[in-house]
């Protein structure tokens, strides 16, 4: 017999980033397909890496590569509500890190959906794993940590 997961809470996450849900988020059951969460995880850790400094998508010559995600679900969401995405970092290694996020109806205390995921940083031209960047561990430290981050 296997224990349910139970959702963690607001106050688990060190930093919140919007998330809008769109008309083609939903599917047939009317609600926000369990492939889509994915996307909203990929986006946020991107737009924060991208906004701490730490990431130029078209230049910068480490980039990373997702090696594991999990999600689990909790209350179904659908367009239009306005979500927020509670994240932080749950290891920080040399040459990876895992981003744990948690979705929220805008303002709820317990997450709607909880994942992680795993990026290995890698040479964009060789893919060959490299340390992370100095940009990218004082950014991502941050979040570990509960340091301040740069304002959106």
């Amino acid at each position: 017999m296997t224990s349910k997961r139970l959702p963690g809470a607001r106050a688990d996450y060190v930093r919140f980033l919007p998330v809008q849900t769109r008309w083609a988020d939903n599917d047939a059951y009317g609600h926000v397909n369990n492939v889509v969460y994915y996307s909203y995880f990929d986006s946020v850790m991107n737009r924060y890496l991208i906004d701490e400094g730490a990431l130029e998508l078209e230049k910068s010559p480490v980039i990373g590569l997702c090696v594991d995600s999990a999600c689990s679900y909790f209350s179904p969401v659908a367009y239009p509500q306005a979500l927020e995405a509670g994240i932080r970092v749950g290891h920080l290694g040399r040459s990876s890190a895992r981003y744990e996020i948690g979705i929220f109806v805008a303002g709820a205390a317990t997450p709607s959906a909880e994942g992680h995921f795993v990026h290995v940083f890698v040479d964009r031209v060789t893919r060959k794993s490299v340390e992370l960047p100095e940009a990218v561990r004082k950014a991502l430290s941050r979040l570990r940590s509960g340091e301040p981050t740069r304002a959106l």
